[in-house]
């Protein structure tokens, strides 16, 4: 972060110092909200949480090494007080972006790709200079102001996923750090339930390109030909409007797409200034899509297509459980797919599984599917489409975890011409039995549900990174 002083980080926050030696002392960061990290020069946050507080760990903060916490109470040691803590967090981070004028700040958001999109993205501009973004999917109000108070004077560039569970989530993010480019990937069911319903969840999105500025000011908004809800998101945005896809008529797009057996596309990456041909190292599909983004976004940036398609192809997965794949030595595969699930993603996932199998003509396939959240009313109709979905994928097996996801079985069922095996199992380590009981040589794996199911252990387990 930039170093400040304590007294100037009060200021930012609206704090009043208690217990502080030395209000000039610098801070240099980083800023963290667990103290196990805490060390010297750190900032703590105290968050309060449903199952610990973080005032009651200021004081191991602080013997760490951490200069003064950020706590809505007075804790015993060197404190910056405030009425709300997750605000003032805001505020810090709102503060420190107004002393970075020559920062460009992008912002992507989307029902699904939006922890790809950033992935690549970032490795794309880091090559144009020094470049900050989201670990992994820290993009909520807490997660996006943590990773926009780790920029310094040096970096130029902030690449940061936007996400929201209800209206006016996305614009309050924007307000912390303004984007100038936002791109809007997709408009899904994800957070539907939660919503209220797939338009709600479309107006939330159009919060991103409505707070980016007016083309005059160099704003861009990066939207999605082939999704109409995203498309009309023009409307709502004074920025210049660039478009991606496979329309014909997308200002960035991939034609002549292929995918090779195991699962990774190629296409040539058309674009205003020429064409050049990407093969991605991601596996599936849907990939295509988030790498267009990922290159609308670099070449709004300065980035040629020559580059673009190189960087794209040089690319690789940087953040976990999203289309894992591992390679077991029995010649086994599994693909870790299990940090989240929504329809879509589901879909997805159930035709990357299936081009690796070839329909499970050239390959065995077997999935392993949890439970879908947040898809309000619809949530067993998504679940008994996800399970004719895996029928249609040809897999040899259909493994389903946990009673409350078992609509998946009748929608198996529901698929005369699949002659799999359906397996029904109460837990993760049953599920792990399962697998373990029926896969060998060449087969492949999907291992897929809602992060709050917990499947990833399932698939940590089969690949003997963590026992069950």
């Amino acid at each position: 972060m930039i170093p400040l002083s304590v007294a100037q980080l009060a200021g930012l926050a609206g704090a009043v110092l208690d217990q502080v030696p030395d209000p000039g002392a610098i801070v240099p960061g980083p800023v963290v909200i667990d103290s196990r990290e805490a060390g010297p020069g750190t900032l703590f946050v105290a968050l309060p949480g449903s199952r610990v507080d973080g005032h009651d760990f200021a004081a191991a903060a602080v013997a760490a090494g951490a200069t003064a916490v950020l706590a809505a109470r007075p804790v015993g040691v060197p404190a910056l007080i405030v009425p709300d803590v997750q605000a003032a967090l805001g505020d810090l981070a709102a503060g420190v972006v107004r002393r970075l004028p020559d920062l460009t700040i992008v912002a992507i958001t989307g029902s699904s790709g939006k922890t790809t999109t950033k992935d690549l993205t970032a490795q794309l501009v880091e090559t144009l200079g020094p470049t900050i973004s989201n670990k992994g999917s820290l993009n909520n109000e807490i997660g996006h102001p943590l990773t926009v108070l780790r920029v310094t004077e040096q970096t130029r560039y902030l690449i940061s996923e936007v996400s929201a569970t209800g209206a006016g989530h996305i614009a309050a993010l924007c307000a912390i750090a303004p984007p100038r480019l936002g791109a809007v990937l997709c408009v899904g069911h994800a957070h539907a339930g939660v919503f209220g319903g797939i338009e709600e969840v479309a107006r939330a999105k159009s919060e991103l390109p409505a707070a980016l500025p007016a083309d005059s000011m160099g704003g861009v908004a990066v939207l999605n030909a082939d999704d109409p809800r995203v498309l009309a998101m023009a409307a709502v945005t004074p920025a210049r409007v660039v478009t991606f896809g496979r329309a014909a008529d997308a200002d960035v797009r991939a034609a002549d797409v292929i995918v090779d057996e195991a699962g990774r596309a190629g296409f040539t990456l058309v674009t205003a200034a020429g064409s050049a041909p990407v093969q991605l190292r991601l596996h599936g599909e849907h990939h295509v899509s988030n790498a267009l983004a990922a290159a609308a976004l670099a070449a709004e940036l300065g980035m040629t297509t020559d580059a673009i398609a190189a960087g794209l192809s040089a690319a690789e997965a940087r953040s976990r459980w999203r289309m894992e794949v591992t390679r077991r030595p029995d010649g086994v595969t599994i693909v870790n797919d299990a940090y989240n699930a929504v329809p879509e993603g589901m879909r997805a996932a159930l035709a990357t599984l299936s081009a690796m199998t070839g329909g499970g003509r050239r390959h065995r396939g077997f999935a392993v599917l949890g439970y879908m959240t947040e898809l309000g009313d619809r949530a067993e109709e998504f679940l008994e489409e996800a399970g004719r979905m895996a029928a249609l994928a040809g897999v040899t097996g259909l493994i389903v975890v946990g009673d409350a996801a078992a609509p998946i079985l009748a929608g198996a069922k529901a698929v005369p011409a699949w002659s799999g095996e359906l397996v029904h199992v109460p837990d993760k380590p049953a599920a792990v039995a399962a697998v373990q009981d029926r896969v060998g040589d060449g087969d492949v794996v999907l291992v897929k549900a809602s992060h709050t199911i917990g499947l990833e252990d399932v698939a940590l387990a089969l690949t003997g990174e963590r026992p069950l």
